[in-house]
């Protein structure tokens, strides 16, 4: 099976011994993504809606710079700092994606990198 890796720069570069993402055959595994501008290389500023916000945007990047969008995510993972924020991410989420939704998992976590409130990681079927 072949393997490669995904990076763009419309996405935050990685902040540790990591790749944006690996692409096997058609099946694309994204890295955890946190609100960081991947211009700037800081954390966003704003409430958890500007978080979960450029979370998203960070997936998508980096969802078509594998050649696919988040239309292609098959599988994600929502870590937050704070469960009460779940609601948010729920109604974001529905402007980013349509149905027929991914497979979800949201976790509740003690910490995240960088003081964050929020990470998202996904899967993509690209086939």
């Amino acid at each position: 099976m072949s393997r490669s890796i995904i990076h763009t720069d419309n996405a935050p570069k990685a902040i540790g011994t990591y790749s944006q993402a690996v692409r096997c055959g058609n099946t694309v595994y994204v890295s955890g993504q946190i609100p960081l501008d991947p211009v700037t290389g800081a954390l966003v500023s704003g409430d958890i809606d500007a978080e979960i916000r450029r979370s998203f945007d960070n997936l998508a990047a980096i969802a078509a710079a594998a050649g696919g969008s988040l239309a292609n995510v098959v599988k994600l993972s929502v870590f937050l700092t704070d469960l009460a924020h779940f609601p948010r991410v729920n109604e974001i989420m529905a402007t980013y994606f349509q149905q027929p939704y991914p497979a979800r998992a949201a976790v509740g976590v003690a910490a995240l990198p960088r003081g964050a409130r929020v990470e998202m990681e996904c899967v993509l079927d690209l086939s």
